[in-house]
């Protein structure tokens, strides 16, 4: 499942072509829950992307520099010593 929470946005749609309207301060959440597949792959010359894909097809990509992978990790080894979510 897929959401996505759009603040402050409004599109103009007009013979087939999107276009932004209003001032550029918008913010968006996308979430996505029931992932069951899982990518990582080289990104470029200096950065790593993580792909994650549910059942339906909705896809999240996010490409991080090294540094905040190994952040991720890192936080990853943590909580599977320190929590039972791992059990």
């Amino acid at each position: 499942m897929l959401s996505l929470q759009l603040d402050q946005f409004m599109l103009e749609l007009k013979d087939g072509s999107i276009k932004n309207v209003g001032p550029a301060n918008k913010d968006a959440t996308a979430k996505l829950y029931d992932v069951e597949d899982v990518d990582v792959r080289e990104f470029g010359d200096k950065r790593v992307k993580l792909a994650f894909e549910d059942g339906e097809g909705n896809e999240v990509e996010v490409a991080l520099f090294p540094d905040e992978v190994r952040e991720v990790a890192r936080g990853v080894e943590m909580l599977e010593a320190e929590s039972d979510v791992f059990e």
